[in-house]
């Protein structure tokens, strides 16, 4: 089944201990299409500036993304640059330029309002409502993921978009900021009651957390001798998560803990190089060896 995403495709200048670029593919709705592409058709609503040329277009050509929601307007993409510390879980943001994004406004092309499944990236809550208002029927699926900024800065709105949302995708700090319980599985009954039913906690370098209202499943992060950059891995774990359903098209405890899996397979390979070049070319044949490789890593016996 389709998969319809709304986020950000943008530039980014990043800078950690293994090297820097100064200019690369990034965004939000970049990293998470092109990993849930590997598993669905995906459809992507997003703005870009004039400097978005055919060259950054040819890294979504050729896979299964539809291009028919991406705007482009006058002016400069969004633009974001970092610094990793040493232990990469340190993150200085050097600059935000918000550019044509900050005047984004969704608008779904009417191939996009059938999509049963919808990942809604971390944009203002009023625009996340918006989108579900343009579909011409409730999703199978709804995911949202959003930040503190929006957390602090618009809480209404944002309870408003969690009421009819499936999934939300957060990290610890956000989950507990949003609930006010410190305690992950208090935190979670906080969510459901909002409205979502399945809670997923993305952790980093120590994996991610499925809670939903009838079971708890937990993946560890794939282990990798080096990370060369993690800007996106939690975009691409959204992406490989999303994707894997929309392929089964089925919503039950095997197939959910089967994309925690797949999510957490493709973030693995989207910090072994910087920006989206190594999920860009990464093969599925890579994707499922690597999956096996998961399997037995955390298999045992009772």
């Amino acid at each position: 089944m389709s998969l319809l995403v709304v986020g950000s495709v943008a530039f980014d200048a990043i800078e950690t201990p293994l090297g820097k670029v100064d200019r690369t593919l990034g965004g939000a709705a970049s990293y998470f299409a092109l990993a849930a592409s590997h598993f669905t058709p995906v459809r992507i609503v997003a703005v870009v500036g004039e400097d978005f040329t055919k060259k950054e277009e040819g890294v979504f050509r050729g896979r299964k993304i539809n291009l028919d929601g991406l705007e482009r307007a006058s002016g400069k993409s969004f633009f974001w640059s970092g610094r990793y510390s040493t232990n990469m879980n340190e993150r200085t943001t050097l600059a935000t330029e918000l550019n044509v994004f900050a005047n984004f406004r969704p608008t779904l092309p009417v191939s996009y309002r059938d999509s049963r499944f919808v990942f809604l990236g971390n944009i203002d809550p009023t625009l996340q409502r918006s989108v579900l208002r343009q579909m011409k029927s409730k999703p199978k699926v709804a995911a949202l993921d959003t930040m503190n900024y929006w957390i602090s800065g618009t809480p209404e709105a944002l309870r408003q978009a969690l009421k009819d949302i499936h999934v939300l995708m957060i990290n610890d700090d956000e989950t507990r900021q949003l609930t006010g319980e410190h305690n992950l599985l208090r935190a979670a009954k906080a969510v459901f009651k909002m409205g979502p039913r399945t809670l997923v906690i993305k952790r980093g370098e120590h994996g991610a957390l499925m809670i939903h209202e009838k079971f708890i499943f937990s993946v560890p992060a794939f282990p990798l001798e080096e990370v060369h950059d993690p800007t996106g891995a939690g975009d691409s774990f959204a992406g490989g998560f999303m994707g894997y359903l929309a392929s089964v098209g089925r919503i039950d405890e095997p197939t959910l803990r089967s994309a925690m899996v797949y999510g957490s397979v493709v973030g693995s390979f989207t910090v072994e190089r910087f920006g989206v070049e190594r999920l860009a070319n990464v093969t599925r044949r890579e994707l499922a060896a690597r999956a096996r490789r998961f399997s037995k890593l955390t298999a045992f016996r009772l």
